[in-house]
């Protein structure tokens, strides 16, 4: 077994801290990242606390992970010794299903292995993420990194830039199209970079003031407050499409009234009750709502390649693991701009 070290949640609600464990030995097939960067997710706060039900202790968090191959089986084709690495939300997968031989390897019909709090094909072995020195995955679920990027900005991409890249594919957003932003966050402030960068004109919905200036900065053409009385007058039939990126309970009704003609309005966030709306705001004008997971393998390399020729990142704050429980506090109060990435290195601090 190759012995790891990292940071780990022994119970719900408990604070992170120290964790030694093992990682499979490698396979003729598998890689050795060590771990350079990994990002913190708000989804990896719901599950070390265990709010979404399921957890598995001890966890090790962390699914934007960003290192450096040191090691590779005898039958790896697609990396190297010393070659940039980067792993997602998953480690594997049945391969064989429909949606696995269709590249959407997120809706595996057996279930994805996930690559923290989830069980390895093997049916015993619990997965352990991305706050730790060291991950052995099988090459064909590793990533290839963009050169030139730095890369603790690189390693938010792994979920909050392939969440916000894939569902703007989707609906083939191109120039001239109207794009709504809903919330301006870790995912929300990827998808104004990549909506911008597909030619898109994008506003930003937000109730907080502050985040106007940061919002033009990330390239937003508009911006609405939408704290302010009567903010949805005039929006009527404007947007093609407009992604929602808030966790928390909303009235959906003034987006999808904003929708024109057959335009989308696609849910990215996970509010804790459900969400109501009228279905008249869908059949007045052809309408729909519908949501995205994250992106298969073969889009989230598009995604990176697609960061690396137009030069797009992540904004972060760099902390030591040894901050990661008051990073959890300040990303919970939305302190942040716009994503806390981990330097790997303290870990040895």
């Amino acid at each position: 077994m190759l012995k790891a070290h990292g940071y780990a949640a022994k119970a719900a609600r408990s604070a992170l801290e120290p964790f030694a464990f093992d990682r499979r030995d490698p396979g003729p097939k598998d890689i050795v990242i060590s771990i350079l960067y990994s990002g913190i997710c708000h989804s990896d706060i719901h599950q070390a606390r265990d709010e979404w039900g399921g957890a598995k202790f001890p966890m090790v968090p962390g699914h934007e992970i960003a290192g450096r191959v040191v090691s590779t089986g005898s039958g790896v084709t697609r990396f190297s010794v010393g070659d940039l690495a980067g792993v997602g939300c998953m480690v594997d997968s049945c391969g064989t299903c429909p949606s696995c031989r269709a590249g959407e390897e997120q809706f595996c019909e057996s279930g994805p292995v996930w690559t923290y709090n989830s069980i390895e094909r093997d049916g015993k072995t619990l997965t352990y993420g991305g706050y730790s020195d060291v991950i052995v995955i099988r090459e064909d679920f590793a990533l290839r990194l963009p050169s030139g990027l730095s890369l603790p900005q690189v390693a938010p991409l792994l979920c909050a830039g392939i969440t916000t890249f894939s569902p703007l594919r989707r609906f083939g957003v191109r120039e001239g199209q109207e794009v709504g932003v809903v919330g301006l966050g870790g995912l929300g402030h990827m998808a104004i970079k990549f909506a911008r960068a597909m030619g898109a004109r994008v506003t930003v919905f937000s109730t907080s003031p502050s985040k106007e200036e940061d919002a033009r900065r990330l390239g937003a053409h508009d911006f609405v407050l939408t704290r302010k009385e009567g903010w949805e007058k005039g929006m009527g039939g404007r947007f093609h499409l407009i992604l929602d990126a808030v966790s928390a309970n909303h009235d959906l009704a003034p987006y999808l009234g904003s929708l024109g003609l057959g335009g989308s309005m696609v849910l990215l966030g996970v509010p804790e009750t459900p969400l109501s709306f009228h279905s008249f705001l869908l059949i007045s004008r052809r309408r729909n709502l519908t949501a995205s997971l994250i992106g298969g393998l073969r889009e989230t390399q598009e995604m990176l390649d697609f960061c690396g020729h137009h030069g797009i990142a992540s904004d972060i704050e760099l902390i030591p693991i040894q901050k990661v429980n008051e990073a959890y506090e300040r990303t919970l109060r939305g302190d942040v701009r716009y994503r806390f990435v981990i330097d790997m290195a303290s870990l040895n601090t």
